[in-house]
C-alpha cells in the first residue's frame, strides 16, 4: 500500500502547441504567434519553390517555370513583415529607384500650392500646437482688408 502512496503521476508529454497554450493566457495573443509562424512557414515555402526555379538540379529538366504565383505569395508574406521593394524592375534586369516616390521637397509643395485653383490658408503652427491665424492682407492702394478666401477686397 505504502507503494502506491508515494508514486507520483505520470506526466502527459505536451506537443509546442500545448507548451504555446500554457504559456500565453490571452487567445488573441496565442492566435497571433501562430498566425507569424504561418507566415513564416509562407515564406520559407515560397522561397524554396522561387530558388528551385534558379537552380540546376542533375537529372531534373531544368526548364524555366512560370512562378509567378509562389513569388507573389512572397511578396505579400514578406510585406506582411513590414518588407518591401523600394525600386521598380527596369528592362535590362535591374531595378531604379522612381522619381514619382520620392518625399516632396518644400518648394515642390510651395509650387503646389500656388499653382492650385482651389483655395488655402496659412496658418502658423508653434509647439505646444497653438494655431495662429495669419494676419490678413491690405491693399496698399486702398487700404482695404484682402479677401483671403476669393482674393478681392471686402466692402
Amino acid at each position: 500500500m505504502t507503494e502506491q502512496a508515494t508514486k507520483k503521476p505520470e506526466e502527459v508529454k505536451k506537443n509546442p502547441l500545448q507548451k504555446l497554450k500554457e504559456g500565453l493566457d490571452d487567445k488573441e495573443e496565442q492566435l497571433a504567434i501562430i498566425g507569424v509562424f504561418v507566415r513564416l512557414g509562407v515564406v520559407v515555402w515560397t522561397g524554396f519553390i522561387v530558388t528551385l526555379n534558379y537552380i540546376s538540379i542533375p537529372g531534373y529538366a531544368s526548364e524555366p517555370k512560370d512562378i509567378t504565383f509562389p513569388a507573389s505569395l512572397l511578396t505579400g508574406a514578406l510585406a506582411s513583415f513590414g518588407l518591401e521593394a523600394s525600386g521598380k524592375k527596369r528592362g535590362d534586369g535591374t531595378f531604379k529607384v522612381d522619381e514619382k516616390d520620392k518625399p516632396l521637397s518644400k518648394k515642390d509643395i510651395e509650387a503646389l500650392l500656388l499653382n492650385q485653383s482651389g483655395n488655402y490658408q496659412t496658418i502658423r503652427v508653434e509647439t505646444p500646437i497653438k494655431l495662429v491665424p495669419v494676419e490678413p492682407k491690405i491693399d496698399p492702394i486702398s487700404g482695404k482688408e484682402i479677401d483671403p478666401q476669393s482674393g478681392k477686397l471686402k466692402p
